[in-house]
C-alpha cells in the first residue's frame, strides 16, 4: 500500500498510530476496573473517531502539483476543485509508493532527469504508482472499500470467467476483449519485463479490475478522477457507462421509467453534493437515481458500496434465482432481509401497498420467464445435445445456440429488468414480446433437427476467435 508523502503534510497514518498509542495509554491508566458501575456505563459509549490534518506539504508534493499544473492542467484543475484538495490531500498522498511495490512506475523516474522543468530534478524525486487502488483509498475510506470488496462489482472478473463462453472457449480475441469486455469488467493488471503495464491491461477503470497489490476494482469507475465528485457517482449517467445495450439496458430502462422522467424534469434542482449518509429523499431529491435505490442511505437503511445488497432476485442469470443461490457468486446475505431494505427505501416515497404490489408483479414476471420461456428452452437444448444434433463446444457454432443465448441473455434480461425498474415498454416490447419471437423460432429449429435426425449445420468459420482461455492465476490460482 502506498504511504502518505512527507512529514509536514496530511499524515493520517501517523495520526492513527498516535491515536492507537494514546488509546492504549488511556485504557491502561484511565479505564475503570471491569465489573464496576463505571465500566458498565463506559461500555455503552460509542467508538470515538479522532483525526488531525497538517496543512503543510513536502517539497515533493509541491513539485507534483506545480509540474501537473503545467503539463496536464486538466488533471490539476480537477484536483484543485475537489474535496481532496480542500483537505490538503495531494498527488503523493494517493500515488506515492514504496520502492518494493509491484506497481511502481519506472517511466515516471525519467521526469526527474529533465532540464526543461524547474520541478524535474532529482531533489524532487518520488516513487509513485500510476494506479491508485481501493487498497490505497481504504486508508481514509475503510468502510466503503470493505463493502465494495464483497460486491459483484469488485468480483466481476471472477464471475465473468465462470459463466462466459466467449472467454472460456476463446470465441473473441484480445483486441475485442480489450476494447469491450475488459473496459467495464476490468483487466488483470501486470507489468512487462521493463516494469511497465502493456496497453492490453492499462489504462483501465473496470469495476472488477485486479490490481497488482491484490485489491479488486477501481473507485474511479464511478468517482471519476481527479475530482472524485460524489455528485458524479450519484447521477444515473455514472452507471449508464456500463449498464446499457441489448443485454442489460438499465440506463435506457431508467430513462423510460417514471423515476427517470422525474430526474430529467427536476434533476437540476437536486442537492447532489449533500454529505454521504445525509442525501435525503424528499429533501435533497424528488425522484431516485440508481445510487439512491441501490447504495445511498435512506430512512433507517444505511448506505453501502455493496451493490449486491438490497437485491431479492438475480435477474442477470439464465434461470432467475435468489442472490445466495447464484452459483457464480453466491451472496452472503438473505434475500428476504435485503428485500425489506429495498422496500424500506421505496417506502420513503411510496405507500406500503404500492411497494408490495410492485414486488408481487416482479415475482410474477420472474415466474413467468422461468417457467414459460427459459426452463422449456433449456430442456430442449439439453435434449439436442444428448441426441448429438448439436455440439456443446464450441458454443455459437450453430444457429440454435445463438437463439437460446439471446433468449435469456438479451430478451429475458430485458423482460425481468424492465419489470423490476417499472419500464413497461422494456418489459413487454423489448422483453416478453421478443422472448416469444425468439422462443418459437428456437423451437421450430429444434423440431426440424429432431424430425430430420441430421446434426445442425456448423459454421465453418468463426471470425475473431482465438482468445486465451487460461483463467487468470491472480483470481483462480493455478486452476484452469
Amino acid at each position: 500500500m502506498k504511504k502518505f508523502a512527507g512529514s509536514g503534510m496530511f499524515v493520517l497514518g501517523v495520526a492513527v498510530l498516535a491515536l492507537t498509542l494514546s488509546l492504549l495509554a488511556w485504557a491502561q491508566n484511565a479505564a475503570p476496573p471491569s465489573g464496576t458501575r463505571e465500566a458498565a456505563v463506559e461500555a455503552n459509549f460509542g467508538k470515538e473517531k479522532e483525526f488531525r490534518l497538517e496543512r503543510g506539504m513536502s517539497t515533493q508534493a509541491q513539485a507534483c502539483i506545480e509540474c501537473h499544473k503545467a503539463e496536464s492542467p486538466g488533471i490539476f484543475t480537477d484536483w484543485a476543485m475537489s474535496r481532496h484538495a480542500s483537505a490538503n490531500i495531494t498527488c503523493l498522498d494517493c500515488h506515492q509508493a514504496k520502492d518494493t511495490d509491484p506497481d511502481v512506475s519506472k517511466k515516471h523516474f525519467r521526469q526527474y532527469e529533465r532540464s526543461d522543468s524547474t520541478w524535474g530534478t532529482a531533489e524532487y524525486r518520488a516513487t509513485i504508482a500510476a494506479v491508485v487502488t481501493p487498497k490505497d483509498c481504504s486508508r481514509c475510506h475503510p468502510d466503503e472499500v470493505r463493502q465494495y470488496s464483497g460486491s459483484k462489482h469488485a468480483n466481476t472478473v471472477e464471475i465473468m470467467w465462470k459463466i462466459d463462453p466467449w472467454l472460456n472457449q476463446g470465441l473473441n480475441n484480445e483486441a475485442e476483449r480489450t476494447a469491450g469486455c475488459f473496459k467495464c469488467h476490468g483487466t488483470v493488471l501486470k507489468v512487462d519485463d521493463k516494469g511497465e503495464m502493456p496497453a492490453s491491461v492499462w489504462p483501465n477503470t473496470g469495476v472488477g479490475r485486479v490490481n497488482l497489490d491484490g485489491s479488486l476494482g477501481s473507485c474511479t469507475s464511478c468517482h471519476t478522477r481527479h475530482r472524485f465528485s460524489i455528485m458524479d457517482a450519484r447521477k444515473p449517467e455514472a452507471c449508464g457507462q456500463c449498464h446499457l445495450g441489448p443485454d442489460h439496458p438499465q440506463i435506457e430502462i431508467y430513462t423510460e421509467s417514471k423515476h427517470g422522467d422525474i430526474y430529467f424534469a427536476f434533476g437540476d434542482t437536486y442537492n447532489w453534493t449533500a454529505a454521504p449518509g445525509m442525501w435525503t429523499p424528499g429533501v435533497d431529491y424528488r425522484g431516485p437515481t440508481c445510487a439512491s435505490c441501490h447504495m445511498s442511505g435512506s430512512g433507517a437503511v444505511l448506505g453501502t458500496h455493496d451493490v449486491t445488497e438490497r437485491l431479492s432476485w438475480e435477474t442477470q442469470a439464465p434461470l432467475t434465482v435468489r442472490p445466495q443461490d447464484f452459483a457464480a457468486f453466491p451472496a452472503k446475505t438473505n434475500w428476504e432481509v435485503e428485500r425489506k431494505k429495498m422496500q424500506a427505501v421505496c417506502n420513503q416515497c411510496h405507500g406500503a401497498t404500492w411497494t408490495e404490489s410492485h414486488y408481487a408483479n416482479l415475482d410474477a414476471a420472474v415466474k413467468n420467464y422461468n417457467e414459460v420461456y427459459f426452463t422449456p428452452a433449456k430442456k430442449v437444448l439439453d435434449d439436442l445435445y444428448a441426441k448429438k444434433l448439436l455440439d456443446e463446444k464450441p458454443f455459437f457454432n450453430e444457429k440454435l445456440e445463438w437463439e437460446y443465448y439471446e433468449l435469456w441473455h438479451h430478451e429475458g434480461r430485458r423482460a425481468r429488468m424492465g419489470t423490476a425498474m417499472m419500464a413497461p415498454d422494456y418489459a413487454w416490447w423489448h422483453g416478453f414480446y421478443e422472448c416469444k419471437k425468439r422462443y418459437v423460432e428456437f423451437m421450430e429449429g429444434a423440431h426440424e433437427l429432431v424430425e430430420s435426425g441430421k446434426p445442425a449445420y456448423k459454421y465453418p468459420v468463426f471470425p475473431g476467435s482465438g482468445g486465451d482461455t487460461t483463467k487468470p492465476a491472480q483470481v483462480f490460482g493455478t486452476r484452469k
